[in-house]
């Protein structure tokens, strides 16, 4: 079955199988309609170094609506933060098959101006 949703999970195991083999800490980003989350995973996969999303106390009063790109821009700001503050400084970027424009390189863009290296 070739649909969107299978495509999208297709090109995010080939970028997550890349990623491993640099053996780095990884970016990894999910979106949905209405927020978009962020998780620094630790390069054996199973410890989630820092997190950060619309939902979080440090950004639900700033923004009106998580979906959109200002929203993104505070997320990337934020996990850089908390990145850095885990010592973490270079990163590999795990879009998770979505397109790279938008909210996910508004906060791409975001976090590398926040300091993280990727």
């Amino acid at each position: 079955m070739n649909n969107k949703f299978t495509k999208r999970l297709r090109r995010g195991r080939k970028t997550r199988a890349n990623i491993q083999r640099l053996g780095r800490n990884r970016l990894c980003v999910h979106k949905s309609l209405n927020n978009i989350y962020v998780q620094l995973i630790a390069p054996c996969g199973s410890i989630v170094v820092a997190s950060a999303s619309t939902k979080d106390k440090d950004i639900k009063d700033d923004v009106k609506h998580g979906g959109n790109c200002d929203a993104a821009k505070k997320v990337g700001g934020l996990i850089a933060a908390r990145a850095i503050d885990a010592g973490v400084t270079e990163v590999a970027f795990d879009r998770s098959g979505f397109k790279f424009h938008g909210r996910i390189k508004a906060l791409a863009d975001a976090a590398r101006e926040a300091g993280l290296q990727f």
